[in-house]
């Protein structure tokens, strides 16, 4: 966390601005995002701060103005909007006062609930700002959310937000974080959510975009970030809009033969059931923040090395805060209402069935089970072999009511499936009834070869300098890690010639 700040009213970050004389701009707002321009001229002195206030609210005039976008709440419509002002301003008052001047544009594009009240309320909002007169530009782009029931207190959240934005960027530039849990000051993050910002430009030379990202997840500005296979931050309502979504969860610390087997699998068998055939299909790679936050404090480069190593293998990268699965899938409905899929391991299919995760449910484990398998939910279940299965449970692992089976001479051919594990016995009735109606289903096609990998092992012999781990990656991840050093990598130790 960055360290203790006045809270500056909204009203005193516009009147700031607006006594800065060294900045002037335009304000573009389209559909409900007319509120932040009301916020600086009610402040006093906007004089001295805005060129141009314009609000281009009807499509025809927004598309003559600033061209044709596929959608008018988008990305795509913001860009348009921030290029057109800012080369208008450069134009219209750089030989006038770009001397003495820091130009700027901020900009949104938003829908806030409308009359009928059936729409997605949401919005971009973006600023462009020199940092010194006649300077080349920086920018910062956000999507918002915005969960207010009524329009207009939609409204007068995204007045606040894009206040805090225009502020951050002029004042807290230097200490991205701070900026990024400024721009919900006065609004707070049950009003407003923030679930992607990038940052472009010499004022942001060092930024990295996927820190920037899991700082909003981390004080809980959105509860999910995306990064795409180039390691580039993507909009989740738009990465997953209307897809078919197959996710396995894990600390992939590092990814490993089993993590990429366990998603190929389920993934031939998603795109084969009827629901799903013809449709697109994104598969994503998931980590939880307690996951990311197990050692007690974010590791950031620890973090940047696994959503690397997923990126390296072409996997899409999901961190989250949703440690219950039904959080999970509630979360992917609110952006598709095609089929989704989980797939995990047989540990992890007993800690679902551990009832002490829900005992802050009404319902319990029976209320979690309906969020998470309504609307075409499935799960894929990896086999596990008996010896990895007796070491689960002995080590605590699954919900009371399992017992460790004795080893035995063949407990490494003996595989634990979705059909043969043991459940809770007044669970049972329960279980059999997700298994026959195929809420629950084993993955076929596996490598055998690869059950006995675990990501742990490999930590602990990458520790030991044991190079017997590099069998336990793909080959890609292996050289990675060597090359960089990745996980505490030290070289062998040399062996001593024999004399």
């Amino acid at each position: 966390m960055s360290e203790q700040k006045e809270l500056l009213t909204t009203n005193r970050k516009a009147l700031t601005i607006n006594l800065d004389g060294g900045k002037y701009g335009t304000f573009a707002e389209i559909g409900a995002g007319q509120e932040v321009a009301r916020v600086f001229f009610q402040a006093g002195g906007a004089s001295g701060t805005i060129a141009k206030t314009i609000s281009a609210y009807d499509m025809t005039f927004s598309d003559a103005i600033y061209g044709k976008a596929p959608r008018y709440v988008s990305r795509e419509r913001l860009a348009l909007m921030l290029d057109h002002e800012y080369a208008l301003l450069i134009e219209r008052l750089a030989a006038q006062r770009g001397d003495r001047s820091t130009f700027f544009v901020f900009a949104d594009t938003v829908a806030a609930k409308s009359f009928k009240g059936n729409n997605d309320s949401h919005g971009w909002m973006g600023i462009r700002f020199q940092t010194e007169p006649g300077g080349e530009p920086s920018e910062i782009v956000l999507h918002v959310r915005m969960w207010d029931k009524e329009a207009v207190p939609q409204q007068a959240a995204l007045g606040i937000a894009g206040t805090n934005l225009i502020y951050g960027a002029f004042y807290y530039r230097d200490n991205p974080q701070q900026l990024v849990e400024s721009l919900v000051d006065n609004v707070g993050t049950a009003r407003l959510e923030v679930d992607m910002i990038t940052f472009k430009g010499p004022a942001f030379a060092r930024i990295d975009h996927r820190l920037i990202a899991l700082f909003l997840v981390q004080h809980g500005l959105t509860n999910a970030v995306m990064f795409g296979p180039g390691g580039e931050v993507l909009q989740p309502s738009e990465a997953l809009y209307r897809k078919a979504i197959l996710v396995e969860r894990g600390s992939f610390r590092p990814v490993t033969h089993v993590n990429v087997d366990m998603l190929n699998c389920a993934t031939a068998q998603f795109v084969q059931e009827p629901a799903v055939k013809g449709k697109e299909v994104i598969a994503l790679m998931e980590i939880t923040m307690n996951n990311l936050l197990a050692a007690g404090r974010l590791d950031a480069h620890d973090f940047l090395s696994r959503v690397d190593l997923l990126a390296q293998l072409g996997f899409t990268t999901l961190i989250s805060n949703y440690s219950e699965y039904y959080r999970l899938t509630s979360y992917f409905r609110r952006y598709t209402k095609e089929m989704i899929g989980v797939t995990m391991g047989i540990n992890n299919l007993l800690e679902i069935f551990n009832e002490k995760y829900y005992e802050h449910l009404e319902g319990g484990i029976l209320e979690s089970f309906g969020r998470m398998f309504r609307h075409a939910v499935k799960l894929y279940i990896y086999p596990m072999r008996q010896d990895a299965y007796d070491r689960y449970l002995n080590t605590g692992g699954g919900a009371a009511g399992h017992a460790a089976i004795a080893a035995h001479a063949f407990a490494g051919n003996v595989l634990i499936t979705a059909k043969n594990v043991h459940i809770t016995p007044h669970l049972r009735n329960l279980y059999d009834h997700l298994m026959e109606n195929h809420y629950i289903d084993c993955i076929t096609g596996f490598d055998p070869a690869v059950l006995g990998v675990f990501s742990r092992d490999v930590m602990s012999r990458i520790r030991d300098r044991d190079p017997a781990w590099e069998k336990m990656v793909p080959p890609s991840v292996a050289t990675a890690i060597k090359q960089r050093r990745l996980f505490g990598y030290l070289a062998p130790a040399a062996v001593p010639l024999a004399s």
